[in-house]
């Protein structure tokens, strides 16, 4: 659309225009519905508009509707939390793995070295990486990498301090020790994230 507008290019930007000041639409796509609903026109036609009534100043989508605030409650339980409750599953079904299936169990065996591997070589590190950096900072093959190689730090810090107490370095106090360590992470990072999210309350 230029200067020379027809009188159908005037009566469509008037449209549009009347239709952003009745019903207040906040996209393009529900802009375009609402048009169509009353006139005829390609798709095309109406984007064509649009963009020429932004380009001009007349029209403008920013709209200041709050968004809605969400309580710590409804955020856990949230498809944002799903990383928490994936931890927490995973660290749980390594324990089970753990403590019940025996070493001579065959193929129980593997799923207690899969799952028994990923809470000394993953899970810590991963929460601790959750918690340092509650938005998403890092990409995600950052995000690994710092796992593994905080959870190989960890390791030997839990090893180191189990030392000096009175179970000492045993099997059962270090998966004990992993699986907290592992839990405590990542409830404080779910409850960062949380507060980094602009509509907790």
């Amino acid at each position: 659309m230029q200067n020379n507008d027809t009188e159908a290019d005037i009566e469509l930007q008037n449209l549009v225009i009347n239709i952003l000041k009745d019903m207040h639409p906040d996209t393009n796509e529900e802009l375009i519905s609402l048009i169509q609903s009353e006139r005829n026109l390609s798709r095309k036609k109406i984007l064509q508009c649009i963009f020429y009534l932004e380009s001009q100043g007349k029209i403008s989508f920013k709209t200041n509707k709050p968004l809605p605030i969400i309580s710590m409650q409804n955020f856990v339980f949230s498809t944002a939390a799903r990383w928490y409750w994936m931890i927490i599953l995973i660290a749980i079904t390594a324990i089970v793995f753990v403590f019940v299936a025996p070493e001579n169990a065959y193929p129980l065996v593997y799923l207690r070295y899969l799952f028994g591997g990923l809470l000394v070589f993953f899970l810590p590190g991963y929460s601790l990486i959750k918690l340092l950096f509650p938005s998403k900072e890092i990409d995600n093959i950052e995000r690994t990498a710092l796992s593994i190689g905080l959870s190989l730090a960890l390791v030997p810090i839990i090893g180191i301090a189990l030392n000096y107490t009175p179970w000492g370095i045993t099997f059962i106090p270090i998966t004990l020790s992993l699986f907290a360590v592992t839990s405590i992470f990542a409830t404080i990072a779910i409850v960062r994230e949380f507060q980094t999210n602009p509509t907790s309350k």
